[in-house]
């Protein structure tokens, strides 16, 4: 049945969102030269879960709405020290760190694409199910 999940970030440099996932991120991957040609990877994102969230919703009689969307975001178990460590290997962030209840949150700078959520969960883990 369904095996995982391939997700796909449009970029206005491919090459340089390629490059910063692959030399700062560390993420292996294979290249399909065959169909998208030279330099178009696939990188291995690691263990992965998902959630549905509702466009509306009140919580503690404060409404919240969102337009429908995807996110990316990327999940680590300390991130203070992945921040640190992130940016010695010349990734920008957007603000600092910030509680969101659901877990500790930054937003980074991919090249070439939109920024990408950063975040310590707080809440129950799926992944490793």
């Amino acid at each position: 049945m369904i095996t995982s999940i391939h997700t796909l970030i449009y970029s206005d440099d491919a090459p340089a969102t390629r490059a910063f996932l692959r030399d700062v991120l560390g993420w292996p991957c294979v290249e399909d030269a065959m169909g998208g040609g030279e330099g178009w990877l696939i990188f291995k994102s690691g263990p992965s879960e998902l959630g549905v969230h509702p466009t509306r919703s009140v919580h503690e009689g404060k409404t919240y709405e969102s337009p429908r969307h995807h996110l990316i975001s990327l999940m680590c178990n300390d991130i203070s020290s992945t921040v640190a460590e992130l940016k010695s290997k010349g990734a920008v962030f957007r603000g600092e760190v910030q509680d969101h209840g659901y877990g500790l949150v930054v937003m980074m700078a991919l090249p070439g694409a939109d920024d990408i959520m950063l975040y310590e969960p707080k809440h129950p883990l799926a992944y490793n199910l």
